[in-house]
């Protein structure tokens, strides 16, 4: 309990935690929070470009968090998770507009 306590008032560990390294990443979880929680909602609301820009832009910043230097976990992380959650809304686009119409006919 000693050791993290110490680390927790260490001038590192408050430097990061007043760094933008690490409110800028946790400013941004909420595009994924939100990604996952459209899961639920009907597809019809979907927007495609949005998902696709959002798909291109979570992919390149995750190689971006890993190639900064210190490296950005958080960031990296944060972006993962978006880049789950909007393939998994294309899908459900995709799956809405071009599968569903098919099966109707």
């Amino acid at each position: 309990m000693n050791r993290i306590l110490r680390t927790l008032k260490s001038k590192e560990t408050r430097e990061y935690l007043m760094s933008t390294h690490f409110w800028g990443p946790l400013a941004n979880w909420g595009i994924p929070i939100a990604a996952i929680a459209d899961i639920q909602r009907d597809p019809k609301y979907i927007s495609g470009k949005m998902t696709l820009a959002l798909c291109l832009y979570s992919a390149m910043f995750m190689r971006f968090a890993l190639k900064v230097q210190p490296r950005n976990l958080l960031l990296f992380g944060c972006h993962f998770v978006n880049e789950g959650a909007q393939l998994t809304q294309g899908y459900r686009f995709l799956s809405h507009h071009y599968t569903a119409e098919k099966e109707d006919k």
